[in-house]
């Protein structure tokens, strides 16, 4: 029920403020998307590289290492990711708000990377990704001890709104388009979670003979982040890449013997 009553509080907000219109709805948020945009832009690179990690292809190869260690991770994952996928294009074709630099004055924004002017704002995909991801993450690993769970929810929540303020950082979204984004990729992830549980159609990933599949789905990432970085060289493409090779030298290793 969270993630539902904080659309529905976004929503009256909107409504009280008179930005259920597009125009309003920038215009609400146009000063505040400066001042976060222009505090976070005096690092570029270091938000460009950290908001790649909403990037569905690099995210999935950084969680790639529980792959082996605990694939029913993996199952809620891709169930949630599914979700997800469906959330977003529906939500962006539905709403279609420009991005800042096809609304705003390009001249006042930093952007980093490329100029996104499409009009897809609503809800952010890069943070629907990186929440569904981590709440997958943070129901799997959440600790035992009450002390503990606090400081947990807490350290993943951090980590995510860093993660997807870079949105701002960058110039490609407005600030309630990654918090939005974030509250979908929450329920997202609790969705993928239930559906998992009473439908475990990915309970087959667990079969080594299966390994194959994953071990062709991974070579094939990893050739998509190196064409990545032919384009751009970014240190998290090296990170992601690495992890991939890593979770596929574990994964063949691992067949090989179960085959012998």
């Amino acid at each position: 029920m969270i993630p539902l009553f904080l659309i529905i509080l976004i929503i009256v907000y909107l409504f009280t403020q008179d930005a259920l219109s597009i125009e309003q709805y920038i215009s609400i948020q146009k000063d505040l998307f400066y001042i976060i945009n222009q505090n976070l832009g005096q690092y570029p690179t270091f938000q460009y590289n950290l908001t790649q990690i909403g990037d569905c292809l690099i995210f999935f190869a950084l969680v790639s290492v529980f792959f082996i260690v605990t694939p029913k991770l993996w199952e809620a994952l891709l169930s949630a990711s599914l979700i997800s996928l469906i959330f977003s294009s529906t939500l962006k074709k539905i709403f279609a708000i420009p991005r800042p630099a096809a609304a705003l004055d390009i001249e006042q924004c930093i952007i980093a990377g490329k100029i996104l002017k499409g009009h897809n704002s609503l809800p952010s995909g890069h943070s629907i990704t990186t929440f569904t991801i981590l709440t997958v993450l943070l129901f799997a690993f959440m600790p035992q001890l009450k002390k503990l769970k606090f400081w947990w929810i807490l350290a993943v929540l951090t980590i995510g709104f860093v993660i997807v303020f870079s949105r701002v950082g960058v110039g490609a979204h407005y600030p309630l388009d990654v918090i939005c984004g974030s509250i979908i990729g929450f329920l997202s992830g609790l969705l993928g979670i239930f559906f998992n549980q009473k439908y475990p159609i990915w309970k087959w990933i667990n079969e080594q003979k299966y390994y194959p599949i994953f071990m062709l789905l991974f070579l094939v990432s990893g050739i998509l982040i190196i064409q990545k970085l032919t384009k751009e060289n970014l240190m998290i493409y090296y990170v992601a890449l690495a992890t991939l090779g890593y979770t596929l030298y574990k994964i063949t290793t691992v067949y090989v013997k179960k085959r012998n």
